[in-house]
């Protein structure tokens, strides 16, 4: 599975962003999807993870509340929607698949659990 995550850019503190992850050449149907994020100088981090069979979702403490990740399995897209965005939230983006679902537990926030990941997206929050 070849993934790509997209739509970074840069924006205030409060404002929002919408990435995306695609999957080419193969569909993102039966793989539990992840978000990660990396700062600089700083290990990657789990965002969110939805999984591939009823769309059950878990999200990292640091952004409950703030972010919602959902799947549109007629456009083989998985979102990662960001809104309330903080300086802290300043990282490159990725999404990552796997086929094993760790359930609603810290466990599906692991990069080590995953084996499939895609090009990053940077996103920046600042004034």
């Amino acid at each position: 599975v070849q993934l790509q995550a997209s739509g970074g850019g840069s924006v205030q503190p409060g404002g929002s962003l919408r990435l995306s992850c695609s999957a080419s050449e193969s569909t993102l149907y039966y793989y539990h999807i992840g978000w990660f994020r990396q700062a600089p100088g700083k290990e990657r981090e789990g965002v969110s993870c939805i999984s591939s069979s009823d769309d059950s979702t878990y999200y990292a403490d640091s952004v409950k509340g703030r972010f919602t990740i959902s799947r549109d399995r007629a456009e083989n897209l998985v979102y990662l929607q960001m809104d309330s965005l903080k300086p802290e939230d300043t990282a490159v983006y990725y999404c990552a698949a796997d086929l094993t679902w760790y359930g609603d537990s810290s466990e599906g926030l692991s990069f080590r659990n995953y084996d499939y990941w895609g090009q990053g997206t940077q996103v920046t929050v600042s004034s």
